[in-house]
């Protein structure tokens, strides 16, 4: 995947898909740039991708905050000069998983806040640096809850069916500035959100595993593998589009 030498920014990337992106983008000689708001997580991250030979450093951002946002790309820019990719990774889910009705304020805020006004905050202010320089590619993670319903998650499914509904509106008003946005949307992966929906109830890996036609989990190295995909020379002619990652989950 051509994506030697970019410079790439990857939010919530201390652990899970965006670790395994950060990861992979370093592989492939990117320089990145590992997010969170963990910043010991960040760290660790880094760490093993300089072991590997590879080039990253670590700040810590709350996508929630619209100045720290401003902050994470003008380290990319003081560092490198450019920003090439931004990579939207950052996501959380709710505490209870619970009917529209008995929804907490308190979950809907905080869903909404990281899952769709941080990704806004990193699209608008990755699109200023990139129309300043010519041209970039942004990739939001979405979910399959942000293309089909689900149940006692609200929230999250709202605020996934939100970015992709972005991905889309900002890749048709982008696509003749050399811009190009796309979005991955995962179903069950092994991580810490589906560790949480797996200690909800005894039965829940039976149950999700029965609606997966491949009977197993997606790993973050196989998300990994469709973001880099996306963002790299070799899709040049691809924008505004959503890529399922869901073992045959939505068929």
């Amino acid at each position: 995947m051509e994506v030697k030498n970019k410079v790439v920014i990857v939010t919530g990337a201390g652990s899970g898909i965006g670790a395994a992106t950060a990861k992979l983008f370093a592989d492939h000689h990117a320089n990145v740039i590992v997010s969170d708001i963990d910043l010991g997580k960040a760290t660790h991250v880094v760490s093993e991708i300089i072991a590997a030979k590879g080039n990253a450093t670590a700040i810590k951002t709350d996508v929630t905050e619209y100045s720290g946002m401003q902050d994470l790309i003008e380290h990319a820019i003081k560092q490198y000069g450019r920003l090439d990719v931004f990579v939207n990774n950052a996501g959380i889910g709710p505490k209870q998983l619970v009917r529209t009705g008995e929804y907490s304020l308190e979950d809907w805020d905080n869903v909404i806040a990281v899952n769709q006004t941080g990704v806004f905050y990193g699209m608008q202010l990755a699109l200023k640096q990139m129309l300043k320089q010519g041209g970039g590619n942004i990739v939001n993670v979405a979910s399959l809850a942000g293309l089909k319903a689900s149940m006692n998650n609200i929230s999250y499914c709202a605020s996934k069916f939100a970015v992709v509904g972005m991905t889309k509106s900002a890749a048709l008003e982008y696509a003749r500035k050399n811009i190009r946005i796309n979005a991955v949307c995962p179903g069950y992966t092994e991580s810490a959100l589906l560790n949480e929906l797996l200690g909800a109830r005894t039965d829940m890996d039976d149950k999700l595993k029965s609606v997966i036609p491949m009977k197993r989990y997606g790993k973050p190295t196989e998300i990994a593998d469709a973001i880099v995909w996306l963002a790299s020379d070799n899709t040049k002619f691809i924008t505004g589009q959503t890529i399922t990652l869901d073992g045959g989950t939505s068929l």
